[in-house]
């Protein structure tokens, strides 16, 4: 989403994600298999892109894995050691010395006494300080060849947070915009990284640190240990890619996002409505070029005009340039699509599907998606609900003929509307 916006807002983006591909659970959960690391790890990364991609994520232009840059970390680490900051320890690993950098818990605003007690520094006889953190790890004698590199300081392997500082700078530069990350990563990792790389290159590393939220499952966070754990392949066996992706981007990206089936199915009914927007438009807007996962051409919206003065567009716009507020950018396309179900506007149309488009939704044929949210008997009940919104929007606005061809449609999926004083019911036939 963030690079999605820059990108549609006309800036030249490089979208780097990097892998981890060796550290101590690998090395042991390959061993248990009795396969490479390399097996494992592209086992993993293939499923990772499998589940990217359905939910339209788009691919970075660079996806560096650690064991391609060793080289370069090992520089770096050469080059903390230059500027005293890294030490070789006794049992042959070498350490970063974390109170000879001025400034460290400037990200997380903690002092050192506070970062001493934190719950995820390890304490080991072979620090000079239990702050300090490991950047090469001594291979032990009975590892695998393929988890050692040669060093000045002997066989071994990189810590994982000299891994992305080493990627980061090598393909973004010592100093780069945007660095982002899980809320749980800003202590420790991302406060590493400060230190290694502007320890090693005495100058500012991010300019700004994104971090998002936890995902919590009926108000827990989820983890392994609650038991409340599920991968997005296990999501998509019940839910539409594109409804989980609509899910996800109604939150702000700093808030926690509470996952609940009925969450979902919330989120499914408000995705249908909006679709149902484009289906009762009398002259359907095009399919945008390349489907959900495509990007517009570089410097703007190339696949459509979109005058960003016009009212909708300034406040899709504005919510987005407020640190990304997509609720209130998901906001405007509701009030866009009540704008088509009122008037029956192609203008209105083309445009919730271009503002949609950015965030990748609203990209399919709207009756390919109806058709697929439905159950083995018609139209699902969120489908339902959002044709008698769009039925009433239509009588509101005196549009009588579009009023009775809603009426038609869900008659003959087998819906029957019953008009009362206190408002429209419905039942299966």
């Amino acid at each position: 989403m963030v690079q999605r916006w820059f990108k549609a807002s006309g800036y030249d983006v490089t979208y780097v994600r990097n892998i981890t591909d060796i550290d101590d659970k690998i090395i042991k959960r390959a061993a248990e298999n009795g396969e490479s690391i390399h097996a494992l790890t592209q086992r993993f990364i293939d499923a990772m892109h499998e589940d990217a991609d359905a939910l339209g994520v788009q691919r970075p232009d660079h996806e560096p894995r650690a064991t391609q840059f060793v080289p370069q970390m090992l520089s770096m680490i050469e080059q903390l050691e230059k500027n005293g900051l890294a030490y070789l320890a006794a049992d042959g690993d070498v350490n970063y010395a974390v109170r000879k950098f001025d400034g460290y818990g400037k990200l997380s605003g903690k002092s050192l006494e506070d970062l001493r007690a934190g719950e995820r520094v390890d304490v080991a006889e072979n620090k000079n300080d239990p702050l300090d953190f490991v950047l090469w790890k001594h291979a032990k004698d009975s590892e695998a060849e393929e988890v050692k590199w040669d060093s000045k300081w002997g066989k071994g392997r990189p810590g994982w947070h000299i891994e992305c500082s080493a990627m980061g700078s090598e393909l973004l530069g010592n100093h780069f915009d945007i660095h982002g990350g899980g809320a749980d990563l800003q202590f420790p990792h991302h406060e590493n990284e400060i230190a290694q790389s502007e320890g090693a290159h005495q100058c500012q590393y991010v300019n700004y640190w994104m971090h998002n939220g936890f995902v919590r499952v009926d108000n827990e966070k989820m983890s392994k240990s609650l038991g409340n754990f599920f991968t997005i392949r296990e999501v998509l066996k019940k839910y539409d890619a594109e409804v989980v992706r609509f899910f996800i981007l109604r939150a702000h990206y700093r808030s926690a996002l509470n996952y609940s089936d009925q969450h979902l199915d919330d989120a499914k009914g408000a995705l249908t409505r909006l679709y149902t927007a484009l289906k009762s438009n009398p002259s359907q807007p095009p399919l945008i070029r390349g489907g959900a996962s495509s990007l517009p051409d570089k410097g703007g919206l190339g696949w459509v005009e979109v005058d960003w003065n016009t009212p909708y567009a300034a406040r899709f716009k504005s919510a987005m340039d407020d640190d990304l507020n997509t609720p209130e950018a998901v906001a405007v396309l509701f009030d866009l699509a009540n704008d088509v179900n009122r008037n029956q506007s192609v203008e209105a149309a083309t445009q919730l599907k271009a503002l949609a488009g950015v965030l990748g939704l609203l990209q399919r044929d709207p009756q390919q998606f109806l058709q697929g949210g439905a159950s083995e008997g018609g139209l699902d009940d969120g489908a339902i609900n959002a044709l008698i919104e769009a039925r009433i929007a239509a009588k509101k606005a005196k549009n009588f003929a579009e009023a009775d061809r809603i009426r038609k449609e869900l008659q003959e999926a087998g819906v029957l509307l019953e008009d009362t004083p206190q408002g429209t019911s419905w039942r299966r036939a």
